[in-house]
């Protein structure tokens, strides 16, 4: 069973499986996006702009890079794409590609497709988990239209030109809801040699609430998986049996979290990550962080320091300290207020590992010392980071591995 719109074929098949290949697994290339106005602060854009072509650049000399962009972005994206390359040699320069695409949030790892193998066939495929804007949260004072945004652009204004910021309004929110697609529809126009197919999922989450390491064993946040605001009338048991049949997995590692405690009701790729099958690294609260995270911390050991994965084998885990995050909080009204300033939201490239860099040199240097360790094979980069975590994420939430 199936469906075909624009080059794309949807499998409908409800019986159908599907395998999750690691992180780890060689890409294709890496999903970005270019931050469209409306999806940020005024006094942040330029900001963000510059880290997620840094980014892309550093990602680009390990693998291409598909870089989505609004097409009235375009000529911004490409000033700045071609600053950060210009040193680098002519083979890093052109795996970066500039892709035409109604994207908005940077967050690509949330609203972009999951790819997967089918079990029985080996072809490639999608999961579309239909982005919700992390459970419906359209009054966060990231979209523009909600009257706490409005005063803080208000006071943030410096020009003219900034007091008519656009809204991320029900529209835009339509192509949040639809980007999975349309970056599948546009890869096979693309790239028709190796075409992919999509998977709606009967199961509403983001991908930085999931982690997995490739032989079955998932990981994920209560908070942001099994709660109304993505799966109102969906019991653990339906949610699991949808992700066994998707995913391919064989043991679920539920974590409590906290509902609420930020907008993506705390995703597990800020907080804990496989490093390979059996080894997770954690981040630890810095000792200035509120008792929340401490309990939400502690919680999270108790549990994986007890139990097993998939393969029965006893996790090992190992702790990475967060920065101060007096050295991260910038005074931009309406920015996080707890930045999301975690180690762990590195990405995996092929042949290399790309970790965050905060600005504290304590932390900055201990976690790539740590990092470095646990993975002697791969070249280990760190980005400069600052509007990122100050606007909810950091890089592995801005980018999709394409398998």
């Amino acid at each position: 069973m199936s469906t075909t719109t624009r080059n794309l074929h949807t499998e409908t098949n409800p019986n159908k499986k599907y395998t999750y290949l690691a992180e780890t697994t060689p890409h294709i290339a890496t999903i970005l996006s270019f931050p469209s106005h409306c999806s940020t602060f005024p006094s942040l854009y330029d900001r963000t702009c510059r880290e997620i072509v840094d980014l892309a650049g550093t990602i680009a000399t390990f693998e291409p890079v598909r870089l989505h962009v609004r097409p009235e972005d375009q000529a911004r994206a490409q000033k700045l794409v071609d600053a950060r390359m210009a040193t680098e040699p002519a083979e890093h320069r052109n795996r970066i590609r500039l892709i035409a695409a109604p994207t908005n949030h940077i967050w690509v790892r949330d609203t972009g497709p999951v790819y997967v193998r089918g079990e029985d066939d080996g072809k490639r495929y999608a999961i579309d988990f239909r982005f919700c804007e992390w459970g419906n949260k359209v009054g966060e004072q990231i979209y523009n239209s909600s009257s706490d945004k409005v005063a803080a652009l208000k006071e943030a204004a410096e020009e003219e030109a900034e007091s008519d910021w656009p809204i991320m309004d029900e529209e835009v929110r339509k192509e949040n809801t639809a980007f999975a697609q349309r970056v599948l529809e546009l890869e096979n126009e693309l790239y028709p040699d190796s075409p992919v197919s999509r998977v709606i999922s009967a199961v509403r989450l983001e991908g930085g609430g999931i982690e997995m390491d490739g032989e079955g064993t998932f990981m994920a946040m209560e908070s942001s998986v099994t709660v109304p605001s993505r799966n109102e009338g969906l019991s653990r048991s339906t949610i699991e049996t949808e992700l066994r049949r998707l995913l391919g997995i064989k043991k679920f590692i539920w974590i409590p979290g906290r509902e609420g405690l930020d907008i993506t009701d705390y995703h597990i790729d800020a907080e804990a990550r496989f490093i390979r099958p059996g080894v997770v690294v954690v981040g630890r609260p810095h000792r200035k962080c509120d008792q929340v995270f401490w309990d939400v911390y502690n919680e999270m050991r108790a549990i994986l320091d007890t139990t097993t994965d998939a393969q029965g084998r006893k996790l090992q885990v190992y702790d990475i300290e967060e920065p101060d995050p007096d050295l991260v909080k910038g005074d931009v009204p309406g920015e996080e207020v707890a930045p999301a300033a975690s180690y762990v939201n590195f990405y995996f490239t092929n042949g290399g590992l790309v970790i965050p860099r905060f600005g504290d040199a304590v932390t900055d240097a201990k976690a790539l010392e740590t990092l470095a360790k646990l993975v002697p094979e791969r070249r280990v980069c760190q980005v400069a980071v600052n509007a990122l975590p100050r606007t909810g994420g950091v890089l592995h939430c801005t980018t999709q591995q394409v398998l």
